[in-house]
């Protein structure tokens, strides 16, 4: 594997491997903002299914780890407007790191596409440059491909852990507008 791993970093054009560089960056930080917002957004949405459940078992007001207790602690009267803004708030926090992973997701196929794109033209010019053989051509095409092989790798990931949050942004938001209809609806 080593050897194999060698032979293809001496084979490659400098522009595939920056580009697998970049990629596998790219990955890392993919994986740590997916999995930080992963556990803080759960732990957002255990404290907010507490909160709920509090005021389903007759509590009148908001504990204070709750969201909405920043926003019900500013005011005494309680308003359809006070909670919209709230949500609001909710939402813009809870989506973070969102378009990260979404402008990864789109644009890392393209990345590796470049790399594949200047190994194949690097391949074409050691060809013309000495008599090549089909062996000679697949050899170079094969290792050009990684590149996009690899770009796609990593926007698969990207993709899923953006849907994965986005989920999870949701659920977090259809808690928190459920406790606001329910202390809207004890202050009636």
């Amino acid at each position: 594997m080593l050897q194999t791993f060698a032979e293809f970093y001496d084979k490659s054009h400098p522009v595939t491997l920056f580009v697998l560089l970049v990629l596998s960056v790219y990955f890392i930080a993919i994986n740590w903002v997916f999995f930080y917002r992963l556990f803080s957004l759960n732990q957002w949405i255990s404290n907010e299914n507490k909160s709920l459940e509090s005021l389903f078992m007759g509590h009148r007001a908001i504990p204070d780890y709750a969201y909405l207790s920043h926003f019900t602690k500013s005011t005494a009267v309680l308003s359809k407007a006070l909670f919209d803004l709230a949500s609001y708030a909710s939402a813009k926090e809870a989506t973070k790191g969102l378009m990260f992973l979404s402008v990864v997701a789109s644009t890392t196929p393209f990345i590796g596409l470049f790399g594949t794109v200047v190994s194949i033209l690097d391949t074409f010019d050691h060809i013309g440059q000495a008599s090549g053989t089909m062996s000679i051509i697949a050899a170079g095409v094969s290792d050009a491909l990684v590149a996009t092989a690899s770009g796609i790798f990593v926007a698969i990931f990207a993709y899923t852990y953006h849907q994965i949050l986005k989920r999870k942004a949701y659920e977090l938001s259809s808690l928190i507008r459920m406790q606001s209809d329910a202390l809207l609806s004890k202050e009636a």
